[in-house]
């Protein structure tokens, strides 16, 4: 491995009350934010800005016949009354050999709608603020057509296959009997070329005048009555808050369970219960010191961010069973040294792979904070702060936890003890006594240094 630093023997552990300290400040401050936030007495501020995939909502696939701009699409639904922070906008990806899809999916929070009013029940409302989420998109796509709101002219891009036939009926422009289903089938032709032939999103008026079969005075008509947009809906999906909150359990669950188990497979690993501690402290203090920050800046909370933290979740444990697995190598070489000086060698002996792992992935992540844009906003700044919390809780949260806890079991244990037992044990308490945690027979047995007793020849 590279190495950047040698032979540097830095005592990290002496200064790790500051950074201890710089914890409880910001565990503080994000715990003032949440309970700040909970009892203002606002409905509209929360402790945390959950997002639609948590809180319901409304998610539309749009496409558009050039590449969409993001924020032009937000500009115009804030035009029509719809809170722009609130939505997601994020562009559908591009398969590779195939050619531009200028699709994109737009998320809106629960409207308020009036079906739920009036004593309705609960599935009216969802299914109400649905289709005015729907509505609200409509009208910003028919914004984007003609800002001055005079166009008079139908979208051949939207309209459906009853509406055409209807349209057609009135103009009439080939003669026809009311009873005659000849509309019903042009209309059902175009609709099907907008589908099926052009993805749901006819370019130009000429392109249906080209068909085989149209008169040249349909074409005419279609030409002088109608319009084709710049845009389309393509679906439209409910996200209803039930599912919502049955997704924020589980990733609750999710993130509990794979602490709980790193815990019991890093104490069962390296045969104590206070590097397992250590590990799951220091990842429990970067999830929260994240969420903190998350409800201070009220960034959005989505099934993005939950992917964010769990990554940090095995980002954390990972870094820290680096340093415990050199503390365990070094308990074969230098098994008469204070299990705190140990720590720290290993903290010094393992900084250059800390930088090149942890730098490496810190840039990564900068580049999508700084480049990645409104989709990836909330995403990219959970796994920057992860990092850069996770790498000094590395050092200065898991490792102090877990001194401490071999501290007080080893003064545990030799308040118990009604005489000594052992020359091992009598040197534990000895260490223990002079304030730091010595080398147990049990860290020895995990390094797989025999403790047997040598038989006097």
């Amino acid at each position: 491995m590279i190495e950047i630093f040698r032979n540097i023997n830095y005592d990290f552990l002496g200064r790790k009350w500051i950074c201890i300290g710089l914890s409880l400040v910001l565990l503080l401050f994000g715990a003032a934010s949440i309970v700040w936030r909970a009892v203002d007495g606002n409905p509209n501020t929360h402790p945390f800005n959950m997002g639609v995939d948590f809180t319901g909502g409304t998610i539309v696939n749009v496409k558009f016949k050039q590449k969409p701009d993001p924020d032009v699409i937000r500009d115009a639904l804030e035009k029509k009354g719809v809170d722009g922070s609130k939505v997601t906008i994020q562009p559908v990806g591009d398969e590779i050999g195939q050619a531009p899809k200028n699709e994109v999916l737009i998320r809106l929070p629960n409207i308020p709608a009036t079906e739920g009013q009036n004593g309705q029940p609960a599935e009216a409302s969802t299914r109400g603020s649905v289709v005015l989420g729907r509505k609200k998109i409509s009208d910003a796509l028919e914004y984007l057509n003609d800002p001055t709101g005079a166009q008079t002219k139908k979208d051949l891009n939207i309209i459906g296959r009853s509406d055409l036939r209807d349209q057609l009926q009135k103009l009439n422009p080939l003669n026809l009997s009311p009873s005659d289903p000849r509309y019903g089938d042009i209309a059902a032709r175009i609709v099907d070329y907008r589908e099926k032939d052009r993805a749901g999103l006819i370019g130009g008026i000429d392109e249906i005048k080209n068909l085989g079969g149209l008169e040249p005075q349909l074409g005419q008509a279609l030409e002088k009555n109608f319009f084709t947009g710049v845009a389309a809906i393509k679906s439209t999906d409910e996200v209803s808050p039930q599912v919502g909150s049955e997704l924020r359990n589980r990733a609750i669950y999710a993130t509990l369970l794979a602490c709980a188990g790193m815990m019991l497979y890093v104490a069962f690993r390296f045969k104590s219960w206070g590097f397992g501690v250590g590990g799951v402290v220091a990842v429990f203090h970067d999830v929260v010191i994240t969420l903190g920050i998350f409800s201070i800046m009220q960034w959005e909370i989505n099934l993005t961010v939950i992917a964010a933290l769990l990554t940090l979740v095995g980002f954390s444990m990972n870094d820290t069973i680096v340093i415990f697995d050199r503390v365990r190598e070094l308990l074969r070489i230098k098994r008469r040294e204070k299990l705190e000086k140990l720590t720290n060698d290993a903290i010094n002996e393992t900084m250059s792979r800390t930088v090149i792992t942890n730098g490496t992935a810190f840039l990564t992540i900068l580049a999508l904070v700084l480049f990645g844009g409104d989709v990836l906003k909330s995403f990219s700044w959970a796994l920057l702060i992860g990092v850069v919390v996770g790498t000094y809780s590395t050092i200065y949260i898991a490792s102090p936890v877990m001194l401490w806890w071999e501290d007080w079991k080893a003064g545990k244990r030799t308040a118990l003890a009604g005489a000594p037992v052992s020359s091992d044990a009598a040197a534990s308490a000895e260490a223990a006594s002079a304030g730091s945690a010595g080398v147990t027979p049990q860290m020895l047995a995990a390094a797989g240094v025999s403790t047997k007793q040598r038989k006097k020849r």
